[in-house]
This record gives C-alpha cells, sequence and structure tokens, in this order.
C-alpha cells in the first residue's frame, strides 16, 4: 500500500495495543478458578492471548507482561511499565497512589469543568494545557490519518463569513433605525408662518369688484357706487 495506507496505520503501532485495549480486566480466570489470585490484571505483549492472572504467568517467562490497575472503574497502567514499550507523549497522566498512570481507553466527560481552556480531541475530556488526548485509546484515535473526528464547531470559513453578516445587518438596521428616529425626533416650529399681505394685483382686483347697484330716486337711472 502507498503512503497512508492502512498498512501504514497499523505498523504505527506495536502489534498487541489494540488489542490490549479492546480486552476485560478484572475477571475470574478460567484456568484457576479454584486459586484467591484468580483476578486476570495481566497482560502478555508476546502471546496477546487475552487477560492472564498471576498463576498464568508460569507459562510465560521471559515474556513482556504488564500489569494493569484500576481506578474508578477504569483501567490504567503505570507509566514506568508502559513506557518502555509505548511513546505515551500527548497523553495526559495522573497521579493514582503515588504512581503516575495513564489510563488505557477514552472517559467522556458531558461538560467541561469551569474554567477549562484545553480538552481531549477526541472525547473532549478537560486536560491541562501540555496534553492532546486523555489515554492511550484517545491517542490512536486522534493520530490516525482518517480518524473521522467531527466537533460541532464552525469551520475558520463560517466564522470569518458569519461575523461580517451580522454586521452587516447591525450596521442596515442601525442606518434605518437612525434615519426613522432622525425624522421622527426633529423638532416642527413653535409658531405658524402668518398670511402673506396681499400683492398689488390682487389689491387692484379687489377694487375693481362692482359695488352693489341702487335704483336712483325719483325713477332715475342705476348708478354703481
Amino acid at each position: 500500500m502507498g503512503a497512508g495506507g492502512p498498512d501504514d496505520e497499523d505498523n504505527r503501532w506495536p502489534p498487541w495495543l489494540k488489542p490490549l485495549l479492546k480486552e476485560h480486566f478484572f475477571v475470574q480466570c478460567k484456568f484457576h478458578v479454584d486459586s484467591h489470585k484468580s483476578e486476570c490484571n495481566m497482560y502478555c505483549l508476546d502471546c496477546m492471548n487475552g487477560p492472564l492472572c498471576s498463576l498464568c504467568l508460569a507459562f510465560h517467562k521471559d515474556h513482556r507482561a504488564i500489569q494493569i490497575r484500576r481506578s474508578s472503574y477504569h483501567d490504567v497502567i503505570r507509566v514506568a511499565e508502559i513506557q518502555k514499550f509505548l511513546d505515551i507523549s500527548s497523553v495526559q497522566t495522573y497521579i493514582i497512589n503515588s504512581a503516575k498512570v495513564v489510563f488505557l481507553n477514552e472517559r467522556p466527560q458531558p461538560r467541561p469543568g469551569k474554567g477549562v481552556t484545553n480538552t481531549c480531541e477526541v472525547c473532549e475530556r478537560s486536560l491541562l494545557d501540555s496534553f492532546r488526548f486523555c489515554s492511550l485509546g484517545c491517542k490512536i484515535v486522534g493520530t490516525s490519518n482518517d480518524n473521522g473526528i467531527q466537533k460541532n464547531k464552525l469551520s475558520p470559513e463560517k466564522k470569518r463569513v458569519q461575523p461580517a453578516e451580522d454586521s452587516d445587518d447591525s450596521q442596515s438596521s442601525s442606518s434605518s433605525s437612525s434615519r426613522v428616529h432622525g425624522r421622527s425626533s426633529k423638532k416642527l416650529p413653535s409658531f405658524v408662518p402668518s398670511t402673506p399681505p396681499p400683492t398689488s394685483a390682487s389689491y387692484r382686483t379687489a377694487k375693481r369688484r362692482k359695488g352693489i347697484p341702487h335704483r336712483a330716486p325719483m325713477g332715475g337711472l342705476l348708478v354703481e357706487i
């Protein structure tokens, strides 16, 4: 396969890592049911044949075996053990029982803590600023070529476009509002202009208006006054 193909993706990690993350630990060993030490909390990196109890280790001499521990019902492994076989950089570490550990799988968090500025790139759990992932499983997903992670955030293009649209609407609304208020708030004069004086032409017209005819006494002619 070419660069970035499935084979390259699988070769990025030790062959035992993905099987390890899928196992269920702290179950009773089916081979040593009668023993009080039959809890399966061990894993052989060479055999990759499932969880082992401490009694099973007798059959894995000279093999690379690691111990899985538990914290709040989640599987962890001590950094001192796992860092011998795996690069755990960018995975947040925790101090549990005076030992530094990393979690095997994701632990989604419904709501990040108050004031949190950094979260896991896969499950969005709150992290310290210097880390990218909360667990080994999240690192595998987050650093794969096609991790399929889609966060509910606007893309950079949308982030640039959206404020501009809002700004235009806001400016348009503000400008329109300003014009409307400008008309409504403009004060009218407190006086009414007086009637203009009559012009000379209108005065003459009024003067030429015929008077009321009156009959002259004694049967004389009508005259205009």
